[in-house]
């Protein structure tokens, strides 16, 4: 399994909408390809502006196959829900989970 890791820096004022937006355009459009498995947005109590964003994907292969278009289009979608200069992403990183027996 691997996991796409999001932090965005949002105004505290517009939190919840950013959250609300993501759920309807980026949650629906990511979750029709193959190899998503979940999604969840973290708040942190004690910084009321960032949103991190944890997407668990079966395989990198099938993370990295959702075509860049798709990814450009429903981001523009996004950003003019939510006004484009009122959120930006800080920190995007890829963590593989291990298991051992």
């Amino acid at each position: 399994m691997v996991i796409e890791w999001l932090v965005f820096k949002v105004a505290s004022e517009d939190r919840e909408k950013f959250i609300q937006k993501d759920q309807e355009i980026w949650s629906p459009n990511l979750a029709k390809y193959p190899g998503f498995l979940s999604k969840e947005i973290w708040i942190d109590p004690e910084k009321s502006d960032r949103v991190t964003i944890v997407i668990r994907w079966q395989t990198r292969e099938q993370w990295k196959a959702v075509p860049m278009d798709i990814l450009e289009a429903t981001e523009e979608k996004f950003a003019q829900a939510m006004g484009k200069d009122s959120y930006e992403m800080i920190e995007a990183s890829e963590f593989q989970i291990r298991k051992f027996t």
